[in-house]
């Protein structure tokens, strides 16, 4: 069995929607479906769980309910469902204001959950309508049971055995992606990559072969297409790849979302719904991975800063990395890396968990406890990561990455090789950061 999950441009109007069906069609194993609320038909359009948004927010607004009942309507059209058959979609966009919540979050939650959840319930009337026997799975009866807050739900782990009792022999199983249940049966969301971690979740549950995750891309890619022209796909590469290119930037699907299929060891292909024959990148455990080259990625992300602070005997002081630690504490900042010397620090975070007037107070603080020499926040910092299984037991690799960038005049302000030798990671200044790349793209596949 393969669990199948779309995204919202896959999903946006009939003609994509057209092309969902032939794709499960195509393959008999592909029986469980993971949608996404309806994407953006173009670029200037709206996406429906943003139109939700702003329904929650105004609930009073006929004009706002209207539009969102002629998306789905617009779908439904297309395959001329018939008016009775849609008129259900209609009334549960309808009443979305007149049910009751515990608190305005779970409200909002609701609101957002229901782009996901009368697409599935569409898309299972349409595929019936069409003579393919399909069932609804809503979250509730497959035991997709949360906790957490409203809209950063996590789940519970009695959702896997709930899901591997589930029965839909002979019947596609539709699922919408995004929520589940708390045990009070109030309705909370994902805080991130929420479809795909439906998808993953189910993949899991079910103990899927596979775990097929269709984008608007035919692979992921070497390096950042916007700043390399043309890269290389990827074949295929490791759970623990894909982790260290996606904390830098792979901007695919979530990482998060991938964690239930690394327990239960599924494979995973990224694949492109546009042109499905096309291979795609195959995401597998380490111990099926064809390791080709000896790196498999470059990826960098500029949504970091740095602190850097200098003080002579700097080292000797016990209990140092302590007062740091609980100052960041105090401004609930986690911090990403902390390389050192003798007389110096430097403290990477990623910047977008902090305000101007918090890195204020913060460099305040610190200028207060520990009366560094000096002080400077770097708020142009960039992470490259070079990943690849391929670094495990090479020899040299620090010296082929440095020395092409040494050439170029690039300047490296941290280096850090992660224990399990599949990760470089270098701190560089922003205005650097794609020349970096180009670099080292060219150096490995160029």
């Amino acid at each position: 069995m393969k669990i199948v999950k779309f995204g919202g441009s896959s999903l946006a109007n009939g003609e994509q929607l057209s092309k969902v069906i032939d794709i499960m069609q195509a393959d008999p194993t592909r029986q469980v479906l993971v949608v996404s609320a309806p994407g953006k038909r173009s670029n200037d359009d709206i996406k429906v769980t943003d139109l939700l948004i702003k329904y929650a927010n105004n609930i009073d607004n006929t004009k706002l309910e209207n539009q969102i009942i002629n998306r789905y309507r617009e779908i439904a059209n297309y395959f001329t469902l018939p008016a009775n058959k849609f008129s259900h979609i209609a009334d549960e966009i309808a009443n979305l204001k007149y049910k009751k919540y515990p608190n305005d979050e779970y409200r909002l939650a609701a609101f957002k959950a229901h782009g996901e959840k009368l697409n599935a319930m569409l898309i299972a009337l349409i595929f019936n309508h069409l003579h393919l026997p399909a069932i609804y799975g809503d979250p509730l009866a497959l035991g997709i049971t949360v906790t957490g807050t409203p809209g950063a739900a996590s789940i519970h782990p009695s959702t896997y055995q709930n899901i591997s009792r589930f029965p839909f022999q002979g019947h596609y199983l539709i699922v919408p992606g995004f929520y589940g249940y708390t045990t009070s049966h109030n309705i909370a969301t994902f805080a991130r990559g929420g479809s795909d971690i439906t998808g993953s979740i189910l993949a899991r549950g079910l103990k899927a072969e596979l775990y097929e995750n269709f984008t608007d891309v035919s692979a992921i890619y070497a390096a950042n297409p916007q700043i390399i022209k043309n890269p290389q796909p990827i074949n295929q590469m490791s759970y623990k790849e894909m982790r260290e290119l996606a904390y830098a930037g792979f901007q695919v699907f979530n990482d998060e979302a991938i964690i239930p299929v690394i327990e239960g060891n599924i494979p995973i292909n990224v694949k492109n719904t546009n042109q499905p024959t096309d291979p795609g990148t195959l995401i597998v455990p380490p111990t099926q991975l064809k390791v080709t080259n000896e790196i498999t990625g470059v990826a960098s992300s500029k949504r970091f800063a740095a602190i850097y602070l200098h003080r002579y005997l700097l080292n000797k002081e016990v209990g140092f990395t302590l007062k740091i630690l609980k100052i960041l504490l105090k401004y609930n900042i986690s911090y990403e890396h902390m390389p050192s010397g003798i007389d110096d620090l430097t403290i990477i975070f990623d910047k977008s968990q902090t305000t101007p007037k918090q890195i204020k107070q913060l460099l305040h603080d610190i200028q207060t406890t520990i009366k560094p020499d000096i002080l400077n926040f770097l708020d142009n910092y960039t992470i490259i990561m070079i990943v690849g299984e391929g670094m495990r037991n090479k020899s040299g690799v620090l010296a082929h990455i440095l020395a092409p960038l040494a050439a170029e005049n690039i300047g490296i302000q941290m280096i850090n090789q992660g224990a399990s030798r599949i990760s470089v990671m270098l701190g560089v200044t922003q205005e650097n950061a794609n020349r970096a790349v180009q670099v080292i793209y060219d150096a490995y596949f160029d």
